[in-house]
């Protein structure tokens, strides 16, 4: 693998790692109701390792290539934000930062990897990352076969997006630990920037279908 290459991706995995979204507010708002914080940010992970298995079978292409399928599994993603932004918020108020909260949300930690699982892995943005961004760091003169090159970079990209959401957990969870109260407010912050995502992504699907009804319409 092309060093100069690597070393580009791994820039740029940092940078979309970095950048705060639903997974920074998935990981922050699970590890205000669980002891630990771990299944969030394993579950979160998990979905990346899926989108990196497809990449490397070459169903990510395929799917991609697919009309009509991509609104629907952006359909279905942008749904599934919702729900899970709206159950955030139900909780907002009752959100706190202790150990006996901890003890009470322990057996909800299976829960919490798959709902962090279907987070990354539902999203089509993360499928869009690995379809159109990977295979550009990807050398067809280098010695390791294309689908090998491929799923180092996704675990790469993996491994850093874990080193991330670890930090930001293990950062929040100091801030919150001495300022009472900034719990429901972390909270309440991160429900409502999952529902305005998935608001966003389910406009950008449905909106392109008014003129098309309004047509049918008339």
């Amino acid at each position: 693998m092309n060093p100069q290459l690597f070393l580009a991706f791994m820039i740029v995995a940092v940078s979309l790692a970095c950048t705060p979204g639903v997974d920074w507010a998935y990981s922050i708002s699970a590890g205000l109701k669980q002891r630990s914080f771990v299944p969030a940010v394993a579950g979160l992970c998990s979905g990346y390792v899926l989108h990196t298995l497809l990449m490397v079978a070459g169903l990510a292409a395929l799917l991609s290539g697919v009309p009509g399928l991509l609104g629907w599994l952006t359909l279905a993603g942008a749904a599934y934000l919702l729900w899970l932004g709206v159950t955030t918020l139900r909780s907002w108020r009752g959100a706190s930062f202790s150990a006996e909260a901890g003890v009470v949300q322990s057996g909800n930690q299976l829960r919490t990897f798959l709902q962090g699982m279907g987070t990354s892995g539902i999203n089509p943005k993360g499928l869009l990352f690995f379809v159109a961004l990977v295979p550009q760091f990807v050398s067809p003169e280098a010695a390791l076969p294309v689908p090998v090159q491929s799923g180092l970079l996704g675990l790469t990209f993996v491994i850093l997006a874990g080193v991330v959401y670890t930090a930001v957990a293990l950062t929040s969870r100091k801030l919150l630990a001495s300022r009472p109260g900034a719990a429901r407010v972390v909270t309440l912050v991160s429900g409502i920037i999952m529902i305005g995502l998935g608001t966003v992504l389910l406009s950008e699907q449905l909106l392109p279908l008014l003129p098309q009804i309004q047509a049918a319409g008339a």
